[in-house]
């Protein structure tokens, strides 16, 4: 019998799973689009229903996996999609989803991003993100790799205090945002969204964190995921295109770690000091 999955509520007063899904670098080979298919639709089984995609990735292919995966199970999904920065004009941005909805072959959005900032002012993109929430289109509307100034920004813009999340990169060998932008949006009641959670698989092979995992009778990759779910109002969103890895990804909470174990993991994966440049990739 698995734990429930925790959850996380956003601004709205939605609760979403603290454990979804990610997208990046789906829809890039047809040979691989059945097992990304399956992959995705047994995390659903498995309660994992926040799926997270972009227009950018694989130029809108991956939208098109996803729209696959949650064919007759729209309801059950809490969808978020990205915007191009380069798009996010007031009309650039509308014209952005209703293409990412055609692909995802949806009329609505649970969540809608701005991937990064560009060039277009906050105000103009947040008016059209309101546009679309006026219009149905989206329910609610984020950022993504935005750092506390930027945020701070956002706040001072018309609307601006309506944003639900900002997705940035966070794991254990990533941990900058713990020292500012974590504890602002925490107090703020914004959701941080963790992309690239296992670091692409690069912090399997570390070997505390093997040490650590094997103690548990637990892969690396449930450990780095663990840790993320332990704070407060952070949301995973780990890839994976193997169900079998989907079905690791969700037993990550049943992990049970004790204190002093957590404090090894500090040392090995120490918390920053000092304001770092927000990471990303």
């Amino acid at each position: 019998m698995r734990d429930p999955i925790p959850t996380v509520t956003l601004p709205s007063g939605i609760a979403v799973p603290a454990l979804g899904q990610g997208t990046w670098n789906m829809g890039e080979s047809a040979t691989k689009a059945r097992d990304e298919i399956t992959s995705l639709k047994t995390g659903l089984d498995l309660g994992m229903t926040l799926i997270d995609t972009a227009e950018m990735y694989a130029d809108g292919g991956s939208e098109e996996i996803v729209g696959k995966a949650i064919e007759g199970r729209r309801d059950e999904v809490f969808l978020v999609s990205k915007v191009y920065p380069a798009n996010a004009s007031r009309r650039g941005a509308v014209e952005a989803c209703e293409r990412s909805l055609k692909r995802l072959n949806t009329d609505r959005l649970d969540l809608y991003l701005l991937h990064w900032r560009g060039n277009y002012p906050l105000e103009e993109t947040v008016e059209a993100f309101e546009g679309l929430k006026a219009a149905g289109k989206i329910e609610a509307w984020g950022v993504s790799n935005f750092d506390v100034d930027d945020m701070d920004e956002l706040l001072s813009v018309p609307n601006g205090g309506n944003v639900a999340t900002n997705q940035v990169l966070y794991n254990l060998g990533r941990r900058g945002i713990e020292y500012d932008l974590l504890p602002w949006c925490q107090e703020r009641s914004i959701p941080i969204m963790a992309y690239s959670p296992i670091e692409q698989g690069r912090l399997l092979h570390d070997h505390e964190l093997i040490r650590i995992a094997k103690t548990y009778q637990a892969t690396p990759a449930q450990i780095a995921l663990a840790f993320l779910l332990e704070r407060d109002g952070v949301i995973a969103i780990p890839k994976s295109s193997n169900p079998q890895r989907i079905e690791e990804n969700r037993d990550c909470i049943d992990i049970d770690m004790t204190d002093e174990d957590w404090a090894v993991l500090d040392a090995a994966f120490p918390p920053p000091s000092r304001k770092k440049s927000l990471d990303m990739l």
